[in-house]
């Protein structure tokens, strides 16, 4: 195992030489990356002419850590990116000179980036006439994911190198068994290809045309390379493994121009493969530095569970395996025949582990395949019940789904009448229950009956003109904090309205936050409203605004995307928030992509195949859009199975080796739909315990 003072050495090479880092998580790679950025700005380089280049933007936040430090020396500020926000600054910034040659219709134009949100708006314009006409029609799945389906090939095309009208073709060539389902792929390309036209003609710039620019376009001209070989002169790149094969492809190239390089990659790592993360693609790039350095052993995890993990690795791929004597003391193993009863063995045993071993609640995490709705309100109530601080990490999750987003936007129609929606009893009951702190839905529905003045009104009466009788079975003070809400909503509707986006800032300002109302102690909802008011922000840039000349024109087309239930773009506070003491609830995917060490995992629900079964995807297909698929395969069953067992085994020796203590391993016999659980993982942990009592018979005897 490496000290510090030994990290510190790696990390100050001179300068002229590359070096490749590579080790299991929790070796120290990263600390040694940060300790490299430290020493070259103490070493008097340049802030800005370092980048640190991520696969994705969260897990740059170890860096920008290091770059708040007030200590630093003065300079300017060292570039953090992805290779699609070096695509994105790059083609704004030599746009007047790329812009014809690749093909926009108006290149006199500014160009317009997307989000992940605006370009399901745009390409939902494509899909939704085409659904219309019978488009996918024996495609079972949500008219969002078929959306995003066919934005994630564009992405994939982009990033492995292949044209975007090849997406069909490659799709249909190892997917299609039946004949009669040859169209559907067919419909998959010309969507893509509709979408791709229209971003040409209204020069709307979504991830895959961002990067196709920098590749096919930025990429050889001499002018621009000779900008980024003065700009950019030291570079760090960490998390290799989990990078597109294109981002792998323009780093080879530009690495002898840096006067200095780090790489570091992860040997358990390609957890974004789903996305189009190709670690044998980035571990390639290990042959282009001047020196390969090793990390041996874990700063973090035991031996005991590093035995564990190799363990449930052999009984994963169902090969002998001899586990250690003491399995149980660093895997534990635990029944209940339905949720609830899982659910609250959790919570006490974390409530034990807070107050009797001392752990503190933000080295805890409740993992899970999937994250439902139900499952996460049950876990946070429960612990909410014993105390327990917890947050929740769902970064995919549709602002839709966010209860304090269906509050605001309620809210938001009572207060703009010139929109011409309708707020009915049942929704305004939801929002007073989301606003008022204290309030219970008896009341909440009884404070709507008694003050609606009809069944889907915009004016409700004021709470002192409610008979004493009524007013006492609300209670005064509920009534009083009802009564201030819609006081601020009358006052509103007499001035000039604002922009959704302020409305909903002083919204939150001047009553949501203020004490009595719920938004005052619920930081979730405070993080999502942040978000939503950044979503406004950014669908405003990337539309035309003349498309929407009538009064509450954009701000209604903007609920109704919402409201369609389209994926919500990143945001990294979220991720940020990651730092307090509080228990995580997780995606376990999620979870690993935050790359944060804890001291107890829960692993609920061990028995679900989510754990190893991909997602059910019917217009894309990770391996299949990849550089390492060849066009001749077809995609069979047994390819299935290997890639399940290979995604959980990579996804298991993940999550060990991210914890220091313990894992609790939680199965149910019963699941959320009412299904016996037969998935690989408990199969796994099933036979490694099983191979353990034999050990201890055969020793007895």
């Amino acid at each position: 195992m490496m000290d510090r003072k030994e990290q510190e050495q790696i990390a100050r090479f001179p300068l002229n030489t590359s070096r490749f880092l590579e080790g299991i998580a929790g070796s120290g790679k990263t600390t040694i990356g940060t300790d490299r950025l430290h020493w070259l700005l103490e070493s008097g380089v340049p802030a800005n002419e370092i980048l640190i280049l991520v696969p994705q933007r969260t897990l740059g936040i170890p860096y920008g850590n290091v770059l708040s430090d007030p200590n630093l020396p003065p300079g300017g500020q060292a570039n953090i990116l992805t290779m699609g926000g070096l695509a994105q600054r790059m083609t704004h910034l030599f746009w007047p000179m790329i812009a014809a040659s690749a093909g926009f219709s108006h290149p006199e134009k500014p160009p317009i980036f997307l989000t992940l949100e605006t370009a399901q708006y745009y390409m939902a314009r494509i899909v939704n006439p085409l659904l219309d006409q019978g488009y996918f029609e024996n495609i079972h799945v949500d008219r969002n994911r078929l959306i995003s389906q066919i934005l994630d090939n564009l992405n994939k095309a982009a990033g492995v190198g292949f044209s975007h009208l090849q997406i069909g073709e490659r799709l249909d060539a190892a997917l299609t068994t039946d004949v009669s389902q040859k169209h559907v792929f067919q419909h998959v390309q010309e969507c893509a290809s509709r979408f791709r036209e229209m971003c040409l003609q209204n020069q709307l710039l979504d991830f895959s045309l961002q990067l196709e620019i920098l590749t096919n376009h930025l990429w050889h001209s001499f002018i621009f390379r000779e900008y980024l070989h003065k700009t950019y002169r030291h570079l760090i790149y960490d998390n290799i493994e989990e990078d597109i094969p294109m981002a792998h492809d323009l780093v080879r190239e530009w690495l002898p121009h840096f006067e200095s390089a780090l790489l570091i990659a992860d040997l358990d790592g390609g957890f974004r493969q789903f996305l189009g993360a190709d670690p044998v693609s980035g571990f390639s790039l290990r042959d282009e530095c001047n020196e390969v350095i090793p990390i041996t052993g874990s700063q973090l995890v035991p031996s005991g569970l590093l035995r564990v993990q190799r363990s449930l690795s052999a009984a994963i791929f169902r090969e002998d395996t001899h586990p250690p004597a003491n399995l149980r003391h660093w895997l534990v193993e635990s029944h209940a025949p339905f949720y609830p009863e899982l659910v609250n063995g959790v919570c006490v045993e974390v409530q034990r582990l807070v107050s009797e071993e001392n752990v503190p609640p933000g080295s805890i995490v409740i993992l899970s395949p999937f994250l439902s709705d139900s499952l996460h309100f049950t876990v946070s109530s429960s612990l909410d019940e014993f105390n327990i601080p917890n947050h929740t990490l769902r970064p995919s999750r549709s602002l839709r789904d966010e209860p304090a987003v269906q509050c605001i936007f309620t809210l938001a129609i009572l207060a703009h009448p010139n929109w011409g929606l309708q707020v009915n009893r049942p929704d305004l009951a939801t929002a007073f229950l989301m606003a008022v702190d204290g309030l219970d839905p008896v009341r909440a529905d009884l404070a709507v009956r008694i003050l609606m003045r009809g069944a889907a009104s915009q004016d409700f009466s004021s709470f002192d003109q409610v008979n004493i009788d009524k007013q006492q079975r609300i209670t005064f003070s509920l009534g009083n904090r009802i009564e201030e809400l819609r006081s601020w909503i009358m006052e509103y509707r007499e001035r000039a309205p604002d922009t959704l986006d302020v409305f909903i800032s002083r919204l939150f300002g001047e009553i949501l936050s203020r004490e009595g109302f719920r938004f005052h102690r619920d930081f979730n909802a405070a993080a999502v409203t942040a978000r939503l008011v950044e979503s406004i922000q950014k669908f405003r840039r990337a539309v035309n605004i003349k498309d929407f000349p009538g009064p509450g024109d954009f701000e209604t087309e903007y609920i109704r995307m919402i409201q369609s239930g389209i994926l919500a773009a990143q945001s990294i506070p979220a991720w940020e928030d990651l730092d307090a003491d509080s228990v995580l609830i997780a995606p376990a995917h999620t979870y690993l992509m935050s790359n944060r060490p804890v001291r107890i995992q829960f692993w609920l629900d061990i028995g679900s195949r989510g754990w190893s079964e991909r997602l059910f995807q019917p217009l894309t297909h990770p391996v299949v859009l990849s550089r390492s698929w060849s066009n001749n395969q077809k995609w069979t069953d047994q390819h299935e199975r290997d890639y399940s067992q290979q995604s959980l085994d990579r996804l298991i020796s993940g999550l060990i080796r991210r914890c220091s203590q313990r894992i609790y391993a939680c199965a149910v016999g019963v699941d959320e739909q009412g299904n016996e659980q037969r998935g690989d993982l408990i199969l796994a942990i099933s036979s490694l315990l099983r191979s353990m009592q034999d050990s201890e018979e055969i020793s007895d005897v």
